[in-house]
């Protein structure tokens, strides 16, 4: 079975490994290493995000956690039963997660938060591998901005002129699965309210109403 985790020494990525290694000398008390996946049991939503934060998972090492992308993640997943607990800005936090699992399709931090085309290309094998492992449980993916988006769909055969990334855009993969989009939940995209949280929280209503379907 495929490895859904690189290893701690990952090395495909030159340039990212490069980074890790200088982040481990300017921060030894960070994680430092690829982030692995987040899930509970069996989870019915997966959240398919970009990459580590420097500060963020890269410190913790838990997706989303510790920068302000994680603020509104888990505040919204939280408030529509998808996560259980009080989010803390770190991993022992005690925080859960509820049906749900969250990824990144790059997994180690990438310098500037902008990870290459070749990058995303040398991770896809874990996110192939992630979608594999929990292909009878996932019923509805949410993809967080367009690199997560695009990547996503060149683990499916599909033509991605047809499944146009735009906020709340909704599809149906060849698998039966459901594809909801959004913007990205940055500092950026909501200090210039590209993004709002009513909107980051509509499109978890809407997969709560998927799953209820």
């Amino acid at each position: 079975m495929a490895a859904l985790d690189p290893a701690a020494n990952c090395g495909r990525c030159p340039r990212l490994k490069s980074y890790r290694l200088d982040s481990k000398r300017n921060f030894p008390t960070f994680f430092n290493a690829p982030v692995p996946n987040w899930a509970s049991p069996q989870p019915r939503v997966m959240i398919v995000g970009m990459a580590p934060g420097m500060k963020g998972a890269n410190r913790t090492g838990r997706p989303f956690t510790g920068d302000f992308a994680g603020d509104l993640l888990f505040d919204t997943l939280i408030q529509h039963g998808f996560a259980n607990g009080a989010y803390g800005n770190s991993a022992d936090d005690g925080l859960t997660l509820n049906e749900c699992a969250i990824i990144n399709v790059v997994r180690c931090v990438p310098p500037q938060n902008k990870p290459t085309a070749s990058e995303v290309n040398n991770c896809r094998r874990y996110l192939e591998a992630t979608l594999k492992h929990y292909r009878n449980d996932v019923e509805v993916f949410v993809t967080l901005g367009s690199i997560a988006h695009n990547s996503f769909l060149g683990c499916f055969d599909v033509r991605k002129k047809d499944f146009k990334f735009g906020h709340g855009a909704m599809f149906e993969l060849p698998s039966g699965q459901t594809l909801l989009s959004s913007y990205h939940c940055s500092r950026y995209n909501v200090n210039t309210n590209v993004l709002t949280p009513k909107m980051f929280g509509d499109i978890f209503s809407r997969v709560r109403e998927i799953l209820s379907e």
